[in-house]
């Protein structure tokens, strides 16, 4: 993974995650940095889940898929929205 996608991957997940919880970044551990934005990602991803509700599921599908939309379908954080998209298809019956 070349810097340049790092960089733009790292931009969008923390500007979702400011978005969307109010909060500060949270500290990651050292190590390498395609490791460190995986693990933030997966980790925004399932703090998009647990707030959703019926009336903003669709939201959140369509914010955890402009994080992904462009990846490969092996990609983890991919897996994982695709795993949370299903279960908010179930919340609020978007597969209709």
């Amino acid at each position: 993974m070349d810097q340049i996608e790092l960089r733009n991957r790292l931009l969008v997940a923390t500007g979702m995650w400011r978005e969307a919880t109010g909060e500060p970044l949270p500290r990651m551990p050292p190590g390498d940095p395609a490791d460190q934005i995986r693990t933030f990602e997966l980790r925004l991803v399932d703090r998009l889940w647990e707030m959703a509700t019926p009336e903003n599921a669709r939201d959140i599908a369509d914010r955890t898929w402009d994080l992904v939309h462009d990846r490969p379908d092996d990609d983890p954080v991919k897996r994982r929205v695709v795993e949370c998209h299903e279960a908010l298809a179930r919340m609020t019956h978007l597969g209709d």
